[in-house]
């Protein structure tokens, strides 16, 4: 008998499928679309008038739609006619508020306010280009502009433009104590942006900038330029999978982003150095109003012995409480994971709980894998925090963390900022 309604089930979803399969698809409507352009909308969609209606093919242009920073839901309908041969299709769009002014605030590696500003318009000429500037104080005086088209060439090809003049008080860490250097980045980088699917993305493109390192105050050492000027280049390569659910605030299923660089100098005295690593992020719904998430970050650059090691252990981060730079290394391995739990849903505001815990540890400059076991680079930091989330306008969250040490030398601290820590 079980064989036999076995068979009897594949031969009705066999049945129902064909007959779904020959519906043909005689006009797709875009409804709900304000600013987002109609055009932009089927030219990176797959669906066309003509073929065959695929329950498949819709679903998969849904989630590619949900994406995007203009749209906040999406939705599909089919309309049957002349005894279901054929179809109307209508892709349904509520869109996000996408001009977003920003404001981050902190404080600086001298404990002085500081503060980030800027705007961005994230769906520019109804294109969904990203267009956006910030100006910045962290003692010293910053400000960066980009232009993002992932959809310029077709739905496939992008480009990427982007410029900083990123000036920083950063701490470097020396044997004999710590030394404060005033830092200085220029930097124009052009990215190439490549869509196989709305699962699977590429960028690559060469960075060309200048560091620039000078002395102001701490210890000193020989071995270690008081003044530092040079022309770098980098090449970088970065592979995003996206496999996430997005629906409104909640998120469910895994992502993966690889981000390689190779670093070069203009300077031949000055060695080249790799540095990749790779964010993995799960996330799963926790009945109707939770989510659980996870990132964790797996890092490792060419194990120079340098002060200026590429790795940070930083508040905006990765380590919530722990400061602003307090250390630097030549590998990572950190682990951020959170409970969230929608406390409000309304028609557009979302309050949002949180309770996490942040931990890493760091591979010393010139060390070995044996220091991430060391005590003396392992910082735990759980704690509690708040999001206020607007749900019709892209990323429009804001955010509040208290995280405090449970590890050796331990410190505790809040950190504010703008969109989901991760």
């Amino acid at each position: 008998m079980k064989p036999i309604l076995k068979y009897s089930g594949i031969l009705i979803l066999l049945f129902s499928t064909g007959i779904f399969a020959q519906s043909t698809v005689v006009e797709l409507k875009i409804q709900g679309n304000k600013r987002t352009k109609t055009s932009f909308v089927k030219k990176v969609t797959r669906l066309e008038p003509g073929m065959l209606l695929d329950s498949v093919l819709l679903e998969d242009d849904i989630a590619r739609l949900k994406r995007l920073p203009s749209i906040s839901h999406a939705y599909y309908q089919v309309f049957y006619k002349d005894k279901q041969k054929k179809a109307d299709v209508v892709y349904g769009i509520e869109e996000n508020f996408t001009l977003i002014p920003f404001a981050n605030i902190f404080t600086s590696n001298n404990d002085e306010f500081a503060f980030r500003l800027g705007l961005q318009e994230f769906n520019f000429l109804g294109q969904n280009v990203t267009l956006g500037g910030f100006y910045q104080y962290d003692i010293f005086n910053s400000f960066g502009i980009n232009v993002r088209a992932p959809y310029l060439f077709s739905k496939h090809l992008g480009l990427a433009i982007n410029y900083q003049d990123l000036t920083t008080q950063e701490p470097v860490f020396l044997e004999n104590g710590n030394a404060d250097y005033r830092y200085n980045n220029e930097s124009i980088e052009l990215l190439a942006l490549y869509e196989f699917n709305y699962k699977h993305r590429i960028e690559f493109g060469v960075n060309f900038f200048t560091e620039d390192y000078q002395y102001i105050s701490g210890a000193t050492d020989p071995n270690v330029p008081q003044s530092l000027n040079v022309d770098k280049y980098l090449y970088k390569f970065i592979y995003n999978y996206d496999g996430i659910e997005y629906y409104y605030q909640y998120l469910s299923g895994f992502r993966s982003t690889l981000n390689f660089q190779y670093v070069n100098s203009a300077n031949p005295t000055l060695p080249e150095f790799a540095i990749g690593f790779n964010d993995f992020s799960y996330f799963t719904r926790v009945g109707k109003r939770g989510n659980w998430a996870n990132r964790l970050r797996l890092g490792l650059a060419s194990n120079l012995n340098t002060p200026f090691a590429p790795f940070a252990v930083d508040n905006n981060l990765n380590i919530r409480g722990v400061g602003n730079t307090i250390d630097r290394g030549t590998g990572a391995i950190v682990l951020n994971t959170e409970y969230r739990h929608t406390l409000v849903d309304k028609d557009w505001f979302v309050l949002q709980g949180n309770l996490f815990v942040d931990g890493g540890s760091w591979r010393n400059p010139g060390g070995d894998f044996g220091d991430f076991a060391d005590n003396q680079n392992l910082r735990v930091y759980p704690g509690i925090g708040i999001r206020f989330i607007h749900k019709r306008i892209f990323n429009a969250i804001f955010r509040i963390d208290y995280g405090h040490g449970i590890t050796k030398d331990a410190t505790r601290g809040v950190v504010f900022g703008i969109g989901q820590y991760f």
